[in-house]
C-alpha cells in the first residue's frame, strides 16, 4: 500500500493521518475486493481449463478419424479416457494446491516475515479452505505452535508503549505563589534593577 501512502501524502495529509487511513483501508479492502493474487490464480486456472477443453476437442476429432477400425478405436478410446482422467486429477490437485497456497499467503501476510517459509512448515493436509477461498480450519493451531517454537519467523506486534502522564499541569510563570519569572533576558534585567539589585 505504499502507492496509497504516497497519494495521501501528496494530497497534504500528515503522516499520522496517512498511517491511520491506510490501516483502515487494509481492514476494509478485503471485504469488497478480490486480492490480485487470487484473481491471477483464477485467471490462470481458467486458461488451463480452456486449453484442456481445446486439447480434448482435438482428441475427439482425431478419434472420429480413427473410427474406421473397431479394435483400434476401442484401444484409442480407452487410452484417451485414461489420459483425460489423469489430466483432470492432476489439474484438480494443482488447482487445490494453488488455492491453498494463495489462501495461506493472504492469511499470513502481515503476521510473518516470509509467508513462503512459514507456509512450507505447515501441514497443508490439515488445512481446509472455504468456497470463498479463505481458510476455514487447521491454520490457527499450527500457527500458534510455530509462534511458540519459532517466534523469530513472526512480526512482533507493536503496541503504543509511550508513558502516560497523569496529574495536574503547573501554572505558567509562577513559582510557589511568588513573583512571576521573567520570560526574556530584558525582563530579568529590568526586574533586577527594579528590586534594587537584590534578585
Amino acid at each position: 500500500m505504499d502507492w496509497l501512502k504516497e497519494l495521501l501524502k501528496n494530497a497534504g495529509l500528515d503522516e499520522s493521518k496517512v498511517d491511520a487511513l491506510v490501516g483502515d483501508v487494509n481492514k476494509e479492502l478485503p471485504k469488497h475486493f478480490v486480492p490480485k493474487t487470487q484473481y491471477n490464480d483464477v485467471v490462470e486456472a481458467r486458461k488451463k481449463a480452456e486449453k484442456e477443453v481445446t486439447d480434448r476437442d482435438k482428441q475427439l476429432a482425431d478419434l472420429k478419424d480413427a473410427a474406421k477400425g473397431n479394435e483400434d478405436l476401442q484401444a484409442q478410446i480407452k487410452k484417451l479416457q485414461d489420459e483425460n482422467k489423469t489430466a483432470k486429477e492432476k489439474y484438480e490437485a494443482e488447482l487445490k494446491d494453488l488455492q491453498l497456497t494463495t489462501a495461506l499467503k493472504l492469511a499470513l501476510s502481515g503476521e510473518v516475515h516470509d509467508p513462503d517459509i512459514v507456509a512450507s512448515l505447515l501441514d497443508k493436509s490439515k488445512i481446509e479452505i472455504g468456497e470463498d477461498g479463505s481458510i476455514k480450519t487447521g491454520l490457527e493451531d499450527q500457527v500458534k505452535g510455530l509462534r511458540e517454537s519459532k517466534a523469530f519467523l513472526f512480526v512482533e506486534k507493536t503496541e503504543d508503549k509511550s508513558p502516560k502522564f497523569k496529574g495536574a499541569t503547573p501554572a505558567d510563570g509562577a513559582k510557589g505563589g511568588g513573583d512571576p519569572q521573567p520570560k526574556t533576558l530584558g525582563d530579568a534585567i529590568a526586574a533586577h534593577f527594579n528590586n534594587g539589585g537584590n534578585t
